[in-house]
């Protein structure tokens, strides 16, 4: 009796062999999960440590010949310094990665990054060096910036290339939930030393430690990453030969109009969390009453509404769509950024304060989570890591370099309601990119 047909006897046997090829190499789930997130972890975790360091501590350590008050915004410059660094690491980080591969380039950025945060843990204070001190510093952060440029795109396309098509959302918030784990891990050491150490010991020496700590997740980092696999969609197009020698080229003359939606659409949310946490900080601990580790411990609690809706909104947009999801978001920061002001209100106000964190940090997931996706899906695979990494990267820049500083300031100036007015802009922006862009669940990722 004659052999049942089947479908693959009629594919070519190179295309069956090279497909049998890709499915033996893909990297277990575990894989996937560990490397992607873990990155997106560290960034975090060493951005809010710096943020959480550069609102309470370093106007003292640095900058203690001004007033407090210029001395807080001095210091909080110095936070947007790697946000300018970001888009050069993008460059740099996205040319090799579309050429080379995503495994090398997310190694050699993760080391970047975590050795700028560990020397910044050893830094002297402005009293030991003057201005060197705070040119170190500066050096230090802008280091981190080149490292963090290439560290996002590269672990989203790591989760995202690993994915089924039906959920490559979900595989994109893998990298998403790191920040909430990093922003958990900062504040929550944070709490432990202000619980443990005086005000006086945190000043001289307790602020240094979450730097030096980042180490540890740093040589974690580096041993998940290297037992890693390149990625299979990026191994089918070195085989096929549709890689490109000049990425940045190909992306700002084929794909600048994908650039400027990625850039706004994730913005806002850069916005939101550094208002939510790094602003929001100063602000309670200044204006509302609230101790440093009061507000850091009801930042921890409300933390975990961050991590549940990254996820909760991944699944929904593999079911429905990303560009559903991120309007009902979008829109819904537009009313948030014009209604928290009256939470914030009157002197230790615990109802408010909470209200405030954990409405913002469910409209963070809900914006957050699937832009693991749409960013990848937005470019080809010969610019996918260049593409993604500089919109987000541009994204940093537009809204969160100077974003503690710019609700500072108002909030100095204008009052706290112009912080909302401001945080409704970013989200008026992101719903204009989302109007102009395409549903991208069913792309062919493979392309």
């Amino acid at each position: 009796m004659d052999k049942e047909l089947t479908a693959n006897d009629f594919a070519p046997e190179q295309v069956q062999a090279e497909v049998a090829e890709v499915k033996e190499k893909r990297d277990p789930v575990r894989t996937v999960i560990l490397a992607s997130m873990v990155g997106t972890m560290i960034e975090f975790y060493d951005f809010y440590a710096y943020g959480t360091a550069s609102a309470t501590y370093f106007p003292k350590v640095f900058f203690p010949e001004v007033t407090p008050t210029i001395g807080l915004l001095l210091s909080l410059l110095t936070f947007g310094v790697a946000f300018v660094a970001r888009p050069l690491g993008s460059f740099v980080f996205g040319h090799f990665g579309d050429k080379i591969g995503r495994k090398q380039t997310l190694v050699v950025s993760l080391l970047l990054m975590g050795l700028s945060t560990v020397l910044i843990g050893v830094l002297p204070g402005y009293r030991t060096l003057g201005l060197t001190a705070v040119v170190l510093l500066c050096l230090c952060r802008f280091v981190q910036g080149i490292g963090l440029g290439g560290e996002w795109s590269g672990a989203a396309l790591v989760a995202t290339e690993n994915a089924p098509a039906n959920k490559r959302a979900l595989y994109g918030s893998f990298p998403e939930l790191g920040a909430p784990l990093g922003f958990f891990l900062s504040n929550g050491l944070f709490f432990v030393l202000e619980s443990t150490l005086t005000t006086n010991q945190m000043a001289t020496w307790g602020w240094r430690v979450p730097f030096l700590a980042s180490a540890v997740l740093v040589v974690v980092g580096f041993w998940v990453r290297k037992k890693m696999q390149e990625t299979p969609l990026f191994r089918e197009a070195q085989k096929q030969k549709r890689t490109t020698k000049s990425p940045l080229i190909q992306v700002f003359r084929s794909n600048w109009r994908e650039v400027l939606q990625g850039t706004f659409i994730v913005a806002v949310t850069y916005t939101l969390f550094y208002t939510l946490g790094t602003w929001s900080l100063s602000y309670a601990t200044t204006n509302l009453g609230f101790t440093n580790k009061e507000y850091l411990l009801m930042l921890m609690g409300t933390i975990f509404v961050f991590a549940i809706l990254i996820l909760f909104a991944s699944r929904i947009a593999d079911t429905f769509g990303r560009k559903r999801v991120l309007l009902f978001s979008a829109v819904a920061l537009v009313v948030f950024g014009l209604l928290f002001p009256y939470l914030l209100m009157g002197k230790h106000n615990v109802a408010g304060a909470l209200t405030f964190l954990i409405v913002g940090f469910a409209l963070m997931g809900i914006a957050f989570g699937p832009l693991g996706a749409v960013l990848p899906e937005l470019f080809p695979t010969k610019v996918r890591y260049s593409g993604s990494g500089i919109a987000y990267n541009l994204a940093a820049i537009i809204g969160a370099a100077f974003a503690p500083t710019i609700a500072t300031w108002l909030a100095t100036n204008w009052g706290i309601h112009s912080v909302g007015l401001y945080l409704a802009l970013m989200a008026v922006l992101c719903v204009v990119s989302l109007l102009t862009m395409k549903e991208t669940r069913d792309v062919d990722f493979k392309k």
